[in-house]
């Protein structure tokens, strides 16, 4: 059999590919029409229009839009094209367009009842293509515009320009139209309705029509005709123009505008969207169901406003009839209109199928695909869709969308079935002559989209075809594997591997796979080769010419240093597959080496080492005997062969090329193809991760000098059983440790002994760990090299111990404790109770500052020495016989005694005490002492040598600690007596016992060096104390009487030159006040030099008040100016003021005991003489 003459209509016969809804040839329309297939899908569709726009006949609706979507070639033109022809009921060569529908529907007669009665009314259909019908430049109103001119050219009118069509409505309102046609064409010659889409050329056969017609005036048309302003609708005149014409239509006329495309060309326009909701609500409203609106897009309607869902809610409410296209009905279609055969011919390829089961059934099985994708499913299935096969039904249209998606060209495909629908008839057509066991190979659809696609991808399959014409290494298979690569290049449902591109190409039931798969193999390797298609993993992809020279340039002219590639390896595997840091064994964490090859991985600790070596290592250093050998205290892994390598330098070709490039700045076509290499390079990396797992799973095992068998598992189980094994054969003196530390208070129970509890000497835990650790330092100390904590910790944490820090630190008090070893921190011997020694045992920040040695011991002479020093010079019984005991015995008497001393020297400080160079010795025996605290030895020496001067110091010191403690108080009593006297000494003299007294009080507290017989004399001082104060006392009440006399002289003074005048006694009360005032702190001075420097305030107050009260008293009249008569009446000023000149009162009277008669007179003279001589040179003399 042929397949050409399995079909039972000629395969080669025209079939319209795409439908165009304003296409409307007769043969055309006949085709669409005959072979318009209603699938299970569409027949539902039918049914919700035609029930839903039945129901208006019936009921008036404002629901009046109906939403078509579909993907592209869902088919929403061809669906709305056939509701156009159906609703209008055209006839089309003869025949009603209901009538064509009759057979359509046989299997459902209920159907077409409704569809037939619907259209028994008057419909008229207004189908037409926004997106060609509407204006270039949308605004707001584009929408609107585009139906008012369809609807004006519906009525007939000039609908391309809203200002003539606006004048031929108006013509026809006045029922002129035929007389406006007739006129015209006898003035221009032409007729009107050819001739009015040029009409702003014919002016003056315009105006002169208008004239003659309309009765207008030559002004007023030309006026017309040369206004410039635009002639605009609004939604409500438009709709109401609407109304007005289907109002005036039988009542079962209905009007249809049939929209093609308006998804697209609305898409996601604000201003547009609202347009469109505005007019469908009027014509809605306003309309009462004759008028609908009938639109298609490739979106349903809810998916375009959905990021506005709140804003445009109302346009959904407009659409309420929404049909969703899809194209799963597609092979149904094309199994109808290309592939229905011949009634005879279908038994025969049943047997064909019967024959061939079970190849077919292994034939298409496709490798990690993810669509539900497959071949037959049965004799039938198999006669149905012959020569082709169900998969590629599926994988078509994801190919077409995709084509359309990322092609340039490539946008005006249809994936639906009218783009698969011509697609599969070529393809049928290129093998017509093949027999019945032929299969369409998936590489044939290529030529059936080839045209529509951009030529960068059509230039790479013809240099390739030219190539394989002239031979130049390609051949024609390689062409159609080439072609396959391209159709399947962004179908990310089927992997491009070898397996499925083996069965895409399968052109012959009868084909042997395995060697289909060679020769695919080899097409393959032609094609990269040749860099035409590039390879990630196991996947392979087309190329343009872009991406050939882009790709050349990262894998063939980018260089990528081996070391580099071998430390992304170790990256990979150390930070992304095993991640462990330490391998943990029981509760000891070991930190290990990474190294890859000869690359170390991170910090190097000088420990255990975990190497992986990869195929960049050269065979000679993979020997076994090499690798046993070189395994020593690591574990080398020997990866398998993976391709590993190869992904990762590719991936790192990318990153280099991509690096080395500013692609902000490149096309942005060359931006894509980098971008995707990108891509790729995340996808190498991903593979060899994962190809990199199961080299080290596969991988052989050599540690610690054997090569050694590792159990099954995954990445970490396989290495951290080497690290195990190579763990327990490191690190041979672990066992060591037999009980571990957790934390500080671990140390510090070791330290104070609580190890011991119960257990016998040399039984207690981690005993042979303190004595490995004594030998140690006995050698160290053997070759007199310092020893740091650092030190020992470092040891015992390296091969062959690998102890933790904090157990080495408990071994290490266990030697302390035992006194076996002396711990000095900064030169400074740390005893065993102190807190901060665990920190200096184990803290990193610590350990170096911190010296660890054997201990020297002090022998028994000497302690027993300074135990007897201690109990004399201390006066105690009890000290402790242990060396540690013994020195921490005498750091803290010492330091306490320090402290004592200090606070004694601190005492002198602002005081004259007796003996202070005493208590400056004994705080200078302390620090002595103390200064070699820091060695044991080096402090029981000091102690031993400073024997002597300790006791002397101790009895020359118990009298001034006697004077601290009894005669202190006494002694300061007495300093500050004389201090607080010092100003009145001179009143004192009057008073000979209280000075002399006070002579005697100084002479003992001014204390001179070495003057030791203070301390018999200070008793005296509390006897000498009283008689002073006796004496100042009744200088004080003689002083306090004298000035009190002298407040009431004052007042008295005051009081009678006032006397009852009035305006003077506010002034003598305020006397009153400062007088009292005087008085209280004549009471409360104790100091006679004081209390005299009350009296010259007192007097100078006293004057003041009297010459203010004077003044008040006695005023003075003024003198008026005198007039001379023969100087014209001039003014002689007063006198010039007098000088009167101060004089300090107690300077003219001094202070003096007058005892006679004789004395007065003198007095009296002096002061006669002194005021006569002061009034030299002045007018007069006030005393003050």
């Amino acid at each position: 059999m042929v397949i050409g003459q399995l079909f039972q209509d000629d395969i080669n016969r025209k079939i319209n590919g795409v439908v165009k809804v304003d296409q409307d040839a007769t043969d055309v329309l006949v085709q669409e029409l005959d072979e318009y297939v209603i699938t299970r899908d569409l027949k539902k569709h039918f049914i919700t229009f035609f029930n839903n726009y039945g129901e208006s006949f019936r009921e008036g609706t404002a629901d009046i839009g109906v939403w078509i979507s579909g993907f592209f070639g869902s088919g929403k033109s061809h669906f709305l094209k056939m509701l156009s022809y159906l609703l209008a009921n055209q006839e089309v060569q003869g025949v009603r367009t209901v009538e064509r529908f009759r057979k359509k529907f046989e299997d459902d007669p209920a159907t077409f009842m409704l569809i037939d009665s619907v259209t028994k009314g008057h419909t008229d259909t207004i189908l037409f293509n926004i997106d060609i019908e509407g204006s270039i430049n949308k605004d707001k109103t584009a929408v609107l515009r585009v139906f008012a001119k369809m609807f004006y050219n519906y009525l007939g009118f000039y609908g391309e320009n809203l200002k003539v069509a606006k004048l031929e409505q108006f013509i026809e309102k006045r029922g002129k139209t035929a007389e406006f046609r007739r006129v015209f064409e006898e003035k221009n010659g032409g007729p009107w309705l050819e001739s009015r889409d040029a009409f702003a050329f014919f002016e003056d056969d315009v105006v002169e029509t208008l004239k003659e017609v309309l009765g207008m005036s030559d002004d007023a048309a030309r006026n017309w005709f040369n206004g410039t302003e635009t002639v605009e609708t609004s939604i409500a005149q438009l709709v109401s123009e609407m109304k007005e014409y289907v109002d005036n239509k039988p009542g079962d006329f209905r009007l249809l505008f049939m929209v093609d495309e308006v998804g697209q060309y609305v898409g996601g326009d604000t201003d547009l969207l609202i347009n469109l909701q505005s007019l469908v609500e009027k014509i809605g409203s306003e309309c009462n169901g004759k008028i609908w609106v009938v639109c298609t897009g490739q979106e349903a309607i809810d998916e375009i406003i959905k990021a506005r869902e709140n804003e445009f809610s109302r346009i959904q409410a407009r659409f309420k009839t929404r049909l969703s296209l899809t194209s799963s009905s597609a092979d149904e279609v094309i199994q109808k209109r290309i592939l229905k055969k011949k009634p005879e011919v279908e038994p025969a390829l049943e047997q064909v199928y019967s024959q061939n089961d079970s190849v077919l059934r292994n034939l298409f099985s496709f490798t990690d695909a993810m669509l539900d994708i497959k071949g037959y499913t049965g004799p039938q299935d198999f006669a149905r869709n012959f020569p082709f096969v169900p998969y590629q039904f599926i994988i078509m249209q994801k190919v077409f969308a995709e084509i359309r998606k990322h092609g340039n060209s490539g946008k005006h495909l249809s994936g639906g079935e009218r783009s698969m629908l011509s697609g599969f008839q070529e393809a049928a057509q290129k093998i017509q002559d093949k027999d019945e066991y032929a299969l369409a190979p998936f590489y044939l659809f290529y030529d059936t989209v080839h045209t529509f696609l951009d030529s960068s991808i059509r230039r790479v399959i013809e240099r390739c075809q030219k190539a394989a014409d002239n031979g130049d290494g390609i051949e024609q298979q390689d062409v159609d594997v080439l072609k396959l690569l391209y159709l399947i290049r962004y179908v990310d449902d089927i992997p491009a591997n070898l397996d499925n591109i083996v069965i895409l190409m399968a052109d012959d039931i009868r084909i042997d796979k395995i060697t289909t798969r060679k020769i695919v193999g080899a097409s393959l390797d032609h094609l990269l080769s040749q860099n035409y298609i590039g390879r990630t993993g196991d996947t392979y992809n087309f190329l343009t010419d872009e991406e050939q020279d882009i790709q050349r340039d990262i894998y063939k002219n980018t260089q990528v240093d081996t070391s580099a590639i071998v430390e992304r390896i170790g990256q990979m595997i150390f930070a992304d597959i095993y991640t462990t840091k330490k391998y943990r064994h029981g509760k000891y964490d070991f930190p290990f080496d990474k190294m890859v090859d000869t690359t170390s991985i991170g910090a190097v600790t000088g420990g255990m080492r975990l190497r992986i070596m990869t195929v960049a290592t050269d065979t000679v250093e993979k020997s076994e005997l090499r690798l046993m050998t070189e395994s020593k205290n690591q574990a080398i892994v020997v990866l398998s062969e993976t391709p590993y390598y190869e992904s990762l330098e590719k991936a790192m070709k990318v990153r280099k090329y991509v690096k080395q490039r500013n692609v902000a700045q490149l096309p942005k076509s060359v931006q894509d193809i980098i971008r995707n290499h990108q891509d790729e390079a995340n996808k190498y990396e991903a593979s060899a991760e994962e190809d990199l797992k199961k080299a080290i799973v596969d991988a052989e095992f050599y540690v610690d000098g054997e090569r050694i068998e590792v159990k099954g598992g995954d990445v970490k189980s396989k290495l951290d059983q080497a690290l195990e094994y190579l763990v327990t054969h490191v690190y041979s003196e672990l066992g060591l440790i037999t009980k571990n530390a957790d934390t500080d208070a671990d140390i510090l129970a070791v330290l104070q002994g609580d190890h011991l509890n119960g257990v016998m000497a040399g039984m207690e835990e981690n005993h042979d760990a303190a004595v490995k650790m004594e030998e140690y330092l006995e050698m160290q100390d053997a070759k007199k090299l310092p020893t740091s904590m650092a030190d020992v910790q470092s040891r015992y944490q390296a091969i062959p111990y690998g102890w933790k820090e904090i157990d080495i630190a408990v071994v290490a008090a266990m030697l302390i404790y035992d006194q076996k070893v002396t711990i000095k921190y900064s030169g400074e011997t740390i005893q065993p109770g102190n807190p901060k020694l665990p920190d200096m045992l184990r803290k990193k920040s610590e350990i170096g500052r911190t010296s660890i040695s054997k201990r020297q011991i002090i022998t028994a002479t000497k302690m027993r020495a300074v135990k007897e020093l201690l109990r004399e010079y201390f006066d105690v019984m009890d000290v402790p016989d242990d060396e540690d005991g013994l020195v921490g015995y005498i750091v803290e008497k010492f330091e306490e005694q320090k402290t004592h001393y200090e606070k004694l020297n601190e005492r002198y400080e602002g005081h004259k005490y007796p003996d202070h160079h005493l208590v400056t010795k004994a705080l200078s025996l302390m620090e002595s002492v103390l200064s070699q605290r820091k060695d044991n030895t080096s402090l029981i020496d000091r102690l031993l040598k400073e024997e002597d001067n300790l006791l002397d110091n101790k009895d020359d010191m118990q009298s001034v600690e006697g004077f601290f403690k009894n005669q202190v108080q006494v002694f300061d009593a007495a300093v500050r007596m004389e201090a607080e006297l010092r100003n009145d000494l001179s009143y004192l003299q009057k008073e000979e016992e209280a000075n002399q007294a006070l002579n005697q009080i100084r002479k003992i507290t001014i204390v001179e060096a070495g003057q030791s017989s203070v301390y018999k004399r200070i008793p005296k001082l509390n006897g000498l104390m009283d008689i002073v104060r006796e004496g100042h006392g009744r200088l004080l009440e003689a002083k306090r009487a004298e000035i009190l006399e002298i407040i009431r002289q004052c007042l008295a003074e005051i009081h009678t030159l006032a006397g009852d005048v009035y305006d003077a006694r506010a002034i003598s009360e305020r006397a009153d006040k400062f007088f009292d005032q005087q008085k209280t702190r004549v009471a409360e001075l104790e100091s006679l030099q004081l209390l005299d420097g009350l009296v010259p305030q007192m007097w100078g107050y006293k004057d003041d008040t009297v010459n203010k009260i004077d003044s008040i008293v006695h005023p003075k009249t003024p003198v008026a100016p005198t007039v001379k008569p023969n100087e014209g009446g001039a003014v002689t000023p007063p006198a010039a003021k007098k000088v009167i000149k101060n004089v300090y009162r107690q300077a003219a009277f001094p202070s003096k005991t007058l005892e006679s008669q004789e004395d007065i007179d003198a007095y009296v003279e002096r002061m006669r003489a002194y005021l006569t001589a002061m009034m030299k040179d002045c007018d007069g003399i006030k005393l003050s």
